[in-house]
């Protein structure tokens, strides 16, 4: 069984790839610009949406079946957690990506050894504790946190609670698993093996993904292009999609 995938638009191959928690349906307020500019491939990752029914393993798997989804030389944009798939997916099948966008994401989203710009590995847990009590309330908690300090937060909240409500929520398997791929994916030594053009946008207000870790991965892939949105939160792509969508064009060169 293949992932599902939403295409509209003509153009360069563009892939957008959606965070954990949510499904394709996010991009929905931006679809139309990109349409205009791209051919979009809008991807349900495993468990998420309308892959609902997608067995979910591990990351590398879930990364292998993104790949076998989506044309060969695509611009690939991920966010939140779909820029870590994103840069697993440049890394290991490197033919199905032309240039990367890397929207609000880190290579490694909990603090360790050397890296100060993450959360906490207990806050992770409590979120699971939490996730595993009360699913419902959690889920909406978490959008949220990803409105949090940016503008047009209330209208983010709005609309990416209407977004999950209308495919439901994912699988407790595909929670389950993206929250170990969270815990656990540290891309810091591959970022600098990233060949391809590589815009990397970030909100400066982002609460889950620290700008710093934005910043350093600029730093850490080779000539990537750093944005940087002083009012953005973790949804810099809905609360400033001008920005965005001009941002991503020159990858489709």
């Amino acid at each position: 069984m293949s992932l599902h995938v939403e295409r509209s638009g003509d153009g360069p191959d563009l892939v957008l790839l959606h965070g954990w928690g949510f499904h394709s349906g996010v991009w929905s307020e931006v679809l139309p610009d990109l349409a205009a500019r791209f051919r979009v491939h809008a991807v349900d990752l495993p468990g998420h949406g309308h892959s609902a029914a997608i067995e979910v393993r591990g990351f590398d798997a879930a990364v292998d079946l993104v790949a076998a989804a989506i044309p060969a030389g695509s611009v690939v944009c991920g966010w939140s957690m779909g820029g870590l798939i994103a840069q697993r997916l440049a890394a290991r099948h490197g033919s199905r990506v032309k240039a990367l966008a890397l929207v609000c994401t880190t290579p490694c989203f909990v603090e360790r050894a050397g890296w100060p710009h993450g959360m906490k590995a207990a806050t992770l847990a409590q979120f699971a504790a939490r996730l595993e009590a009360n699913r419902a309330a959690t889920l909406e908690n978490f959008v949220r946190l990803n409105a949090l300090g940016g503008t047009r937060g209330r209208d983010a909240i709005r609309a990416f609670s209407r977004r999950v409500a209308e495919r439901g929520a994912p699988s407790p398997a595909a929670l389950e698993h993206g929250l170990r791929w969270l815990r656990e994916t540290d891309l810091r030594e591959e970022a600098p093996k990233l060949r391809v053009p590589t815009l990397v946008l970030h909100g400066a207000r982002d609460v889950l993904a620290p700008v710093e870790a934005g910043r350093t991965l600029a730093c850490l892939v080779p000539a990537a292009r750093y944005v940087e949105l002083e009012d953005a939160a973790h949804l810099a792509f809905f609360t400033h999609p001008r920005a965005f969508v001009e941002s991503l064009e020159p990858l489709g060169g």
